[in-house]
């Protein structure tokens, strides 16, 4: 009888052993897979980025951030759409999208005027003003006033043509030799190669490199090399005004996982190339390659951290439209942008 009660004791103790190791091991296993199955459950909220243009690798570091999953580690399912005829400034003033891409000059009617729209920067995307103007080489444009006598293609806008009179005349030329011809240039190479123009203003990162890339030798000048105020920061990411006072903590989450995939884009072009042509496959994938490796010095380039707006830079160039009467009222210092939400 004592030897059944050892046995039947000695059982019960390693089942006891055995249960208690289950739930250590259900314990360890909780444990590990805890975030895996918050994820999994957890109800993402919806966000819509709505680009300035086709997608290109300005945007290359918010396709990033969807494929590495960096905005649904942040509880965001980030929607990207193309823009509206009247602007990605507009959707996004409307409601129609939390945040988009803008340009600073493109944004003066949101911060002056009678038609001013509710959105704020809140990051930037380049650090400086990569544009500038192309032409072939040997054509004898290499500074503004060798635009003189020749035939630039004109989008007819005021603050375009107010900065290129401003820099060929303080190059030494006469802006009305400058013979312009209205025209929306969208094959660079070929406006250029056909004599339709002599030169287009082009944003180097893109534009540029296509045509190096296409082994077309030609000339080109920043227009930050001729005047400071004009290193404007184009482009930056603008976002709703409503939705930055509503959402503070969503907008943070969002800026932090964008800005890990332009971070992710900077130490990794190679690869950051091959996500942006993943989701848009229509793109040439030497231009986007050669593109990447060119901007992952550019997009944080000498700034603190990516996606800050120095407002030295930011009021410079709202004030030298003041000086140059592009606007009649002057553009308050600190207007249209924030840091506010940026993780340094």
């Amino acid at each position: 009888m004592r030897r059944k009660v050892l046995t039947f004791m000695m059982c019960m103790l390693m089942v006891g052993t055995l249960v208690a190791c289950a739930k250590t091991e259900q314990s360890k296993k909780t444990e590990d897979e805890k975030k895996a199955e918050e994820k999994e459950t957890k109800e993402l909220k919806d966000v819509t980025f709505v680009l300035d243009w086709t997608p290109n690798t300005n945007h290359t570091g918010v396709y990033v951030a969807i494929e590495k999953g960096y905005y649904e580690d942040a509880g965001l399912k980030v929607k990207v759409v193309q823009p509206p005829e009247d602007g990605a400034a507009v959707l996004v003033a409307s409601g129609g999208a939390q945040f988009g891409v803008d340009f600073q000059d493109y944004l003066v009617p949101a911060f002056s005027g009678d038609n001013q729209l509710p959105v704020t920067a809140v990051a930037g995307i380049i650090q400086h003003n990569t544009s500038g103007i192309v032409s072939l080489k040997g054509n004898g444009i290499t500074s503004p006033k060798g635009m003189c006598g020749k035939k630039y293609a004109t989008w007819e806008l005021e603050i375009e043509q107010a900065m290129l009179k401003y820099l060929v005349e303080k190059d030494g030329g006469k802006f009305q030799d400058v013979t312009m011809i209205p025209s929306t240039v969208t094959d660079v190479a070929s406006a250029l190669q056909t004599k339709e123009v002599d030169d287009v203003w082009i944003y180097y990162a893109w534009d540029g490199i296509a045509l190096e890339q296409k082994g077309i030798e030609n000339d080109f000048f920043f227009f930050k090399d001729f005047d400071e105020a004009l290193d404007y920061y184009s482009p930056v990411i603008i976002a709703n005004d409503d939705y930055l006072k509503d959402c503070p903590e969503e907008t943070k989450d969002f800026l932090r996982a964008t800005k890990k995939g332009y971070e992710y884009a900077m130490e990794h072009p190679e690869e950051a190339a091959e996500i942006l042509v993943k989701a848009a496959p229509e793109l040439d994938k030497d231009i986007v390659l050669a593109s990447q490796k060119w901007l992952k010095d550019q997009y944080q380039s000498d700034a603190p951290y990516w996606g800050y707006i120095d407002e030295k830079r930011w009021d410079a160039f709202y004030d030298w439209l003041y000086d140059n009467g592009v606007v009649k009222e002057k553009i308050p210092h600190g207007t249209g942008f924030s840091n506010e939400y940026l993780q340094k």
